[in-house]
């Protein structure tokens, strides 16, 4: 199951969010990770759209989170910048060609689209179960203590 390159870009900044109390700039999010202000300027407004995070105008403006990092889950992410629709979608292929089923004998979801509908209810439930303060704990654990401490400082720069 696919996830767009956007989910990676915006679990990033969602989790260097977690390193400041001001909002941080779009170009400062965009430089600390080496990408197009354009790309991510595209991301952004997902997050802002489901309420992930807030813009802030003005000289000291940028972007925020809106609430506690631990309410925040990969899952929330993951349907602001692709959807919340599953990677798989059915066709009842099963109704086509020379030994097509009839539609009427189709009343349930066939075993392929069983197995996916599982698959992606797995999913669903193994990234609602991260949010982005285990991340941020991770990036610490991962990168040192202070990592994010030190992100925070670059992007209030």
């Amino acid at each position: 199951m696919k996830v767009s390159g956007g989910v990676e870009w915006a679990l990033h900044c969602c989790v260097v969010l977690t390193s400041v109390r001001e909002p941080a700039p779009a170009a400062r999010l965009a430089a600390l990770h080496d990408i197009s202000p354009t790309y991510l300027a595209k991301q952004l407004p997902a997050l802002s759209r489901a309420e992930l995070i807030r813009s802030v105008q003005g000289k000291s403006g940028g972007y925020a989170l809106t609430r506690a990092p631990e309410q925040i889950t990969v899952l929330d992410v993951v349907d602001a910048v692709d959807g919340p629709g599953p990677a798989f979608g059915c066709t009842e292929i099963r109704q086509r060609g020379p030994l097509a089923t009839p539609a009427e004998a189709c009343t349930t979801p066939c075993a392929i689209a069983r197995a996916m509908a599982g698959a992606e209810a797995a999913r669903r439930e193994a990234l609602r179960a991260i949010s982005i303060a285990d991340l941020a704990k991770d990036v610490e654990s991962d990168s040192g203590a202070g990592a994010l401490e030190g992100v925070g400082a670059w992007l209030r720069g």
